[in-house]
C-alpha cells in the first residue's frame, strides 16, 4: 500500500529564512505578491523588513493587514475582493496560523469564488488558487507544510475544516527568528499544539511509516525544549528545535490526518473563541487518557520520544508518565481551564451535544484509535470541565 505525501515545492529552514522571499519569489517565476498579515505583524516591524527586501530586489508589494485570529469569512473577505480587483501573482502569508489560514482561503476565494462553506470538508479541493508563500512566525499551527485550513463560519457558530492540495503552500520559509519575541502565553499554547499535531499523527488511524518518521522527530524536538522556549524566550538553540519541531510536525500531520483532540478543538474555538492551540491544550490529557487503551504501544512511543520514559519502561509504565507529563506541562504553562478561560459553565453544557455532532461531522474523531459516540463525546467535554 503506498501514501500519497503533499509537499511545498520550495522550502528555506533557518536563520534569516524570512529574507530569502525574494529569492523564492524569483524561482516561482512571482513579481506581483500580496502580503496577506495581521496588525500585529506590522506593530512589530515584521512587514517593514519583509518589504524592504521586496523592494530591494526591485519587487512591489500590496499589503492586506487585517486579519484577525481564529479567522471568519467576513474577517477575509477584503482579502478576496482585493485579490478580485487587484493584479496579483503570488501571496505572502506572514504570522501565526490565522493570517496564513487566512491566505490560503483568500487564496481559492479570490481566483474561484463562491463561500468557504462551498469549500469545506468532505470536499477534497483540489483547484489550484493564487500561489502562496508561507512564513510562519509561531512555532505551533505547521500550516506552512499542510493541505488544511480552518475557516469559521460564523452564521453557525462551525469551525470549518477545508482540506485539499488547493490548500497546501507552493513555498515555506521557516525562520525560527521570526518566534524570539513570541509571548510565553503563545509560546505554550502554540508548543502544546505542535505536540498535539505530532501525537494525533502518531495514533491516526491513516498513519503511515512516512508520517510516523515526522511525527517522532518531531516529538523528539518538541518534548525537551518546549518549557525551555517557554520560561527563556531568547534562548535560541530552544526556537530553533521548537520551530523545526513545529514545521515536523505540520508535515506529519498533513500526511495522517488528526484526530479527537483537534475534532474536540474546533467547536469549542468556534463557540467561546478560545485559541486554537490553547483548547487543543485543554483537551489533550483527558483525550489522551481516554484514548490510551486502544493504542497503547503507540503512546508508549511518544512518552519515549517525548522524553519522559525510558527504552527500558514497559507499555503500562511509559504511558502511565505520559499522562502525568501531559497534566505537569498544563500546569507549569499555566494552561487555564475553561472555567479559567471565562467560560460559561451553563453555556458550555447546555452546548455539549451540539458540540459533540459538530466534533464528529468534522471527520477527525474518526481517525482516533478509540472512536468516541455522540453520547462519549458529551462525557468527554463533561471530563475537560471537571479535570483538576
Amino acid at each position: 500500500m503506498s501514501n500519497r505525501i503533499i509537499l511545498p515545492r520550495l522550502m528555506e529552514v533557518g536563520a534569516g529564512a524570512s529574507q530569502k522571499t525574494p529569492d523564492i519569489l524569483a524561482a516561482l517565476g512571482c513579481k506581483s505578491p500580496l502580503i496577506v498579515t495581521d496588525r500585529m505583524m506590522v506593530q512589530l516591524g515584521y512587514v517593514e523588513k519583509l518589504q524592504a527586501a521586496l523592494n530591494e530586489a526591485g519587487l512591489e508589494s500590496d499589503l492586506f493587514a487585517d486579519t484577525l485570529p481564529e479567522p471568519t469569512e467576513a474577517s477575509i473577505i477584503a482579502g478576496v475582493d482585493k485579490v478580485k480587483a487587484g493584479s496579483y501573482d503570488s501571496i505572502i502569508a506572514l504570522g501565526g496560523g490565522s493570517p496564513i489560514d487566512s491566505a490560503k482561503a483568500i487564496s481559492i476565494l479570490g481566483k474561484f469564488g463562491g463561500q468557504m462553506r462551498d469549500y469545506k470538508f468532505p470536499r477534497d479541493v483540489s483547484e489550484q488558487g493564487l500561489p502562496v508563500i508561507a512564513i510562519p512566525t509561531t512555532a505551533g499551527t505547521g500550516s506552512e507544510v499542510t493541505r488544511f485550513t480552518i475557516i469559521t463560519d460564523a452564521d453557525k457558530d462551525e469551525k470549518m475544516l477545508c482540506v485539499g492540495l488547493g490548500f497546501m503552500p507552493v513555498a515555506a520559509l521557516v525562520d525560527y527568528e521570526l518566534t524570539i519575541s513570541v509571548p510565553a502565553r503563545v509560546t505554550a499554547d502554540t508548543g502544546i499544539d505542535a505536540l498535539t499535531h505530532a501525537m494525533e499523527a502518531y495514533v491516526s488511524a491513516k498513519a503511515n511509516p512516512y508520517s510516523d518518521s515526522q511525527a517522532l522527530a518531531a516529538m523528539r524536538l518538541i518534548g525537551p525544549n518546549l518549557r525551555r522556549a517557554y520560561h527563556t524566550p531568547n534562548n535560541r538553540e530552544a526556537r530553533e528545535a521548537m520551530m523545526l519541531g513545529s514545521t515536523l510536525a505540520g508535515v506529519a500531520f498533513s500526511a495522517a490526518s488528526v484526530a479527537l483532540v483537534h475534532g474536540m478543538s474546533r467547536p469549542i474555538g468556534a463557540f467561546f473563541h478560545v485559541p486554537h492551540g490553547l483548547s487543543n491544550a485543554m483537551l489533550l490529557p483527558t483525550v489522551t487518557a481516554f484514548s490510551l487503551d486502544s493504542a497503547p504501544q503507540r503512546y508508549a512511543d511518544c512518552a519515549r520520544a517525548i522524553g519522559v520514559a525510558l527504552q527500558s519502561d514497559d507499555t503500562d509504565t511509559a504511558n502511565a508518565k505520559l499522562l502525568a507529563e501531559l497534566r505537569a506541562l498544563n500546569s507549569e504553562l499555566k494552561v487555564p481551564s475553561p472555567a479559567e478561560f471565562g467560560i460559561e459553565r451553563e453555556r458550555y453544557f447546555e452546548l455539549r451535544t451540539t458540540m459533540a455532532e459538530q466534533a464528529l461531522a468534522s471527520g477527525s474523531p474518526g481517525n482516533n484509535p478509540r472512536v468516541p459516540t455522540v453520547d462519549e463525546l458529551v462525557e468527554l467535554y463533561a471530563a475537560v470541565w471537571n479535570q483538576e
